[in-house]
């Protein structure tokens, strides 16, 4: 014979169903504050000084890492600032320009300056002196 099951036989769960709760909208999410700007970088800040003036004098990456002695891709990584050049390999880029490496860290500082002064911190009530060296620690 056939066993049969009759219809009206319910599931008996192990465990019990979870309360249902009435479902509120989500809140909306805080909004975030602007993250503070990040310092710029010393190589970034020397690799668009290079590729400025190489561009100002209508050179080409080739033509300048030829006279500099340098590999081409390799001005390249510096001028994007994907590399951080030892002091010579940045002195021979900057005098197949016709710069000295004096210049080109003058030019480099004074763009450090122009971006930093653009975003004085909050909260910094004591003026900060002026200062028009360059300073170089390793």
């Amino acid at each position: 014979m056939r066993n049969q099951v009759p219809l009206d036989i319910s599931v008996i769960p192990l465990r019990p169903a979870p309360a249902r709760r009435a479902v509120a909208p989500p809140a909306p999410a805080p909004v975030p504050a602007a993250p503070a700007p990040k310092e710029p970088l010393w190589r970034d800040l020397v690799g668009d000084v290079l590729r400025r003036e190489r561009l100002a004098q209508e050179r080409t990456l080739k033509d300048v890492a030829d006279t500099a002695r340098i590999s081409m891709p390799y001005l390249s990584e510096v001028e994007r600032g994907r590399k951080e050049a030892s002091s010579e390999v940045l002195a021979a880029a900057a005098q197949a320009l016709g710069l000295g490496l004096g210049d080109l860290l003058t030019r480099a500082q004074g763009e450090l300056v122009r971006l930093t002064s653009r975003r004085a911190p909050a909260g910094r009530s004591t003026p900060r002196a002026s200062y028009d060296g360059l300073c170089l620690a390793a």
